[in-house]
């Protein structure tokens, strides 16, 4: 019986094969932030005119920040938009597997 390789392994595993899995997180990551800012702005009534004058920057930065592909924002964006909306930022290093 010819049995596939990849079955029982996981998609970790696949990406790492691959050599994308460190891409794949940071992606991944950063739709989860823009997210739940998008969220927030939502939920505070903010449109990015708005949120963009609170925190003290332009909208095309804010929109950076929004976009769940764009992985090129600073921590400092980050922080204010979410100190904007009434959230902080936590980060946590965690041991590979």
């Amino acid at each position: 019986m010819n049995k596939n390789p990849h079955i029982g392994s996981s998609l970790d595993d696949l990406f790492e094969e691959e050599g994308i899995l460190e891409e794949i997180n940071l992606i991944a990551t950063k739709r989860v932030i823009a997210w739940r800012i998008s969220e927030a702005m939502n939920e505070k009534n903010l449109n990015k005119t708005a949120m963009a004058k609170k925190m003290g920057t332009s909208r095309s930065s804010l929109s950076r920040l929004l976009d769940p592909n764009n992985t090129s924002v600073s921590l400092d964006t980050i922080e204010r938009a979410a100190k904007v909306v009434g959230k902080r930022v936590k980060f946590e290093l965690v041991d590979i597997v």
